[in-house]
């Protein structure tokens, strides 16, 4: 019997893996052997250049282990920047089957972030779109179950009153730039009493790259 379950289990993983590798290529991704060895022969190259409000990589490699170890599918960026938190995270939902939305408000950050999407073979997994996240969130059907915040500071708790009715039960809202201490103000202090007084949320810290929330539905 023991033998039976663990053939069934096994069989289940190698059928997932397989609607996972179905579903990206269809989309036109590459094999994720390839596309694995494209993303992390760019990110090398790039190692250390990252600059334009980009996060560090301690933070992208926390991005995408979050969506592989949840299995994250629908994600929202607010704030591309010239993309490097993007490819972490595409790189992530490569390997769920999914797809991210990414919102930049400056013309010069978002073609930029477009060409470094392509250089990393993940284009094909991102609609970057070019406008003000103000009007361009608030907008978006939805549902999401992960979302990642890294654009204007004394907006956060608008962002997230915003996306929190199409956060999907167990999804989380990653807000970049928070910490106890509150990095440039007080808007961290701020967010994270008001994501701490809702119901039905948990919220820890991540501290080992620029700082960063992550408040995941309990329900």
């Amino acid at each position: 019997m023991l033998r039976l379950i663990l053939s069934f289990l096994s069989a289940g993983a190698l059928l997932a893996g397989s609607l996972t590798r179905d579903a990206t290529r269809a989309q036109g991704v590459q094999e994720p052997e390839v596309l694995d060895a494209q993303v992390k022969k760019f990110l090398d190259s790039r190692r250390g250049s990252w600059h334009d409000l980009n996060v560090p990589e301690a933070d992208g490699r926390k991005l995408h282990d979050l969506i592989v170890e949840r299995k994250f599918r629908n994600a929202l960026e607010i704030g591309t920047s010239t993309g490097h938190s993007g490819i972490w995270i595409a790189w992530g939902l490569s390997k769920t089957g999914g797809r991210l939305i990414t919102v930049e408000i400056d013309r010069g950050r978002h073609e930029q972030a477009l060409a470094n999407f392509r250089a990393a073979g993940l284009a094909a997994l991102i609609d970057a779109r070019l406008g003000d996240a103000h009007e361009l969130v608030p907008a978006l059907p939805g549902p999401f179950d992960f979302v990642f915040c890294d654009a204007d500071k004394d907006w956060y708790g608008k962002y997230f009153e915003a996306v929190l009715p199409k956060l999907s039960p167990g999804g989380c809202f990653a807000a970049h730039n928070i910490s106890e201490r509150g990095y440039g103000g007080d808007y961290s202090r701020r967010f994270l009493q008001q994501v701490r007084n809702l119901p039905g949320l948990e919220t820890t810290l991540f501290t080992a790259g620029g700082g960063m929330s992550i408040t995941c539905r309990t329900r």
